[in-house]
């Protein structure tokens, strides 16, 4: 959550790329509040001038004053709603295309303490609750208190007694603001958060659906959405209810002020006629004039609020720590990957890692194995620079992986995970994102060498088939090997695989470490092995337990120390039909 002053230091600096554009909005409004009040001008003159006997033919004349007036405030009202908007819309799209940027260079680590729904909730529903006040409340709520200000300067003109008569109302609506204000700020923040906490269980929900599915799940989680969704339910009810309270004392403030300008008119009129029946009639047209415009605002004022809070929420994600898009060191010399005493916990309570050292030579494939929860994709997540350690060292080519901003770091390491996304569109677009100048050649012989090309070919529309949401859809296994096409295109020297072959199934699995294998060859590669067949084939294998390394070398030499690996290959293969 970034202060309001942060806030305000953002939109001046956009606000400061196109002046003149908010200077012509700005004068185009308080010329168009004047002309709203001249009609209120002339109709008082009118009320004198029958008083005293004027002609008819002066009704005429108010009717054309009246007219030209009409015309001249809805031009300029619609000139400074249009400038206005303009603006807005302007730092909108600033503010959306910031907040995306930085969701998308987000450390992991971040969005993962923070929740994916939290995420959303920010680049969704706070952007939406900003738009709407752009187009509409903001535009509003200016002419309303420009109409206000230049209302309070006529009737003090008029007189000072009844400018006094009117400001009765300024103290009476203050109290009532400064009533609402430390209850509607809190307000907002918790339905913001229960809002968060809403998406963040839809989002849970839908990613774990064959989970949901698998276990008999759906009437928890369905309660688990229920609950979070009536909290924001709740959350709302109790805003709109503070909102209501709100806008109705503030029309008692407007009576109370309006009764208090009619009862001066009335003591100066009757007492030596100070000033005329037309001035209070002036006097009195004009602020209840002010009856709509401010009970709009009192409205508006509900989702002003909420958009402040939004405001603060996004404006705090584009001031938080984002990974680097170019380092400032020398970019690494070779390929050697080191993990010097690593250190870390997702929490700053309970360490993950002990002092972790591993070091891997240039086209070395080491696999990492261990028990669940033994650290291995802390590991991998570490040397792959998506975390960063506590403390301890990982660096590439003798360079801290720290030092090296995002596009280099990619350069140089390519992480493959078990969770592979298929993004929306053409196939050929998808495996372009790992390498956008490659030809249609090159992304044959990628799914060539990591053994996809057939089914590919066999696909409606071949390498040009939508796939992803709306499209084709790719089986684990499938997906696995675009991800290994994906590492071909890229052409990184150093490669982290997750348990790249979990999801694929036994059959499936064995192609894929075929495959996997001969794509690394020549490559330094970190392999945190699921299937201990995958850490049979690796130059070395380093066993993790309880976040430490307890035993490191060639496979066949830890088979016959009869250690901790020992043990894990012949659990493995008593349970294992491969």
């Amino acid at each position: 959550m970034a202060t309001s002053r942060q806030c305000g230091v953002w939109l001046r600096s956009v606000l400061r790329r196109d002046p003149w554009r908010a200077a012509f909005a700005t004068l185009f409004a308080v010329v168009a509040a004047a002309a709203i009040i001249v009609p209120v001008y002339v109709l008082g003159r009118l009320v004198d001038d029958v008083l005293a006997g004027a002609p008819t033919s002066r009704i005429v004349m108010v009717i054309v004053q009246i007219g030209i007036a009409a015309i001249a405030a809805g031009l300029l009202s619609g000139a400074a709603t249009y400038l206005m908007c303009h603006v807005g819309e302007t730092v909108l799209a600033n503010l959306r295309e910031r907040a995306l940027e930085h969701a998308l260079l987000l450390p992991v680590r971040t969005v993962e303490r923070a929740g994916k729904g939290d995420l959303l909730s920010r680049v969704n529903d706070d952007v939406a609750a900003i738009a709407r006040v752009v187009g509409n409340a903001v535009p509003a709520s200016f002419s309303s208190l420009t109409l206000a200000g230049l209302s309070f300067v006529a009737i003090f003109s008029i007189d000072y007694r009844l400018g006094l008569g009117a400001l009765v109302s300024v103290p009476l609506g203050l109290a009532v603001l400064l009533w609402y204000l430390p209850r509607s700020g809190p307000m907002f923040t918790a339905e913001r958060v229960a809002l968060s906490a809403r998406s963040q269980a839809l989002v849970s929900g839908m990613q774990g659906l064959p989970t949901v599915h698998a276990y008999g799940l759906e009437k928890d989680q369905i309660s688990y959405i229920s609950d979070a969704s009536s909290e924001a339910r709740d959350q709302m009810t109790t805003s709109f209810r503070e909102l209501t309270r709100f806008v109705a004392r503030g029309k008692l403030v407007q009576y109370i002020g309006l009764a208090a300008v009619l009862g001066v008119s009335f003591l100066l009129v009757r007492d030596g006629q100070q000033i005329s029946v037309g001035e209070a009639t002036i006097a009195a047209l004009l602020f209840h004039r002010l009856f709509l415009p401010m009970q709009g605002l009192l409205f508006s004022f509900n989702d002003i609020q909420a958009a402040g809070e939004s405001l603060r929420r996004l404006v705090g994600l584009i001031n938080s720590e984002m990974v680097r898009e170019s380092g400032t060191s020398a970019l690494p010399e070779d390929s050697r990957l080191e993990l010097r005493n690593l250190e870390f916990s997702y929490d700053g309570v309970k360490p993950v890692l002990h002092g972790v050292t591993i070091t891997l030579e240039p086209g070395e494939r080491v696999a990492l194995v261990g028990s669940t929860g033994a650290g291995k994709t802390t590991v991998a997540a570490i040397a792959a620079g998506s975390i960063t350690p506590n403390s301890g060292t990982a660096r590439i080519g003798g360079v801290n992986l720290g030092d090296l901003g995002v596009y280099d770091l990619r350069r140089h390491v390519v992480i493959i995970s078990q969770e592979v996304h298929v993004f929306s569109g053409p196939l050929f677009e998808d495996l372009r994102l790992a390498n956008r100048f490659a030809d249609h050649d090159a992304l044959y012989a990628a799914l060539r060498q990591v053994g996809a090309l057939g089914w590919v070919e066999a696909l409606p529309e071949g390498i040009a088939t939508m796939v992803g949401e709306g499209g084709y859809q790719l089986s684990a296994a499938q997906a696995q090997q675009i991800a290994l096409a994906r590492l071909v295109l890229a052409d990184a020297p150093v490669a982290i695989l997750d348990e790249a072959t979990a999801e694929a199934g036994s059959a499936g699995a064995r192609e894929l470490e075929h495959y996997a294998y001969e794509v690394m060859k020549g490559r330094t590669a970190l392999i945190v092995a699921h299937r201990l067949t995958q850490a049979a084939r690796a130059d070395r294998v380093v066993v993790l337990e309880e976040g430490r390394v307890v035993e490191e070398g060639p496979h066949k030499e830890l088979l016959q120390r009869g250690g901790r690996y020992a043990e894990l290959w012949e659990a493995w293969e008593g349970r294992s039909p491969a």
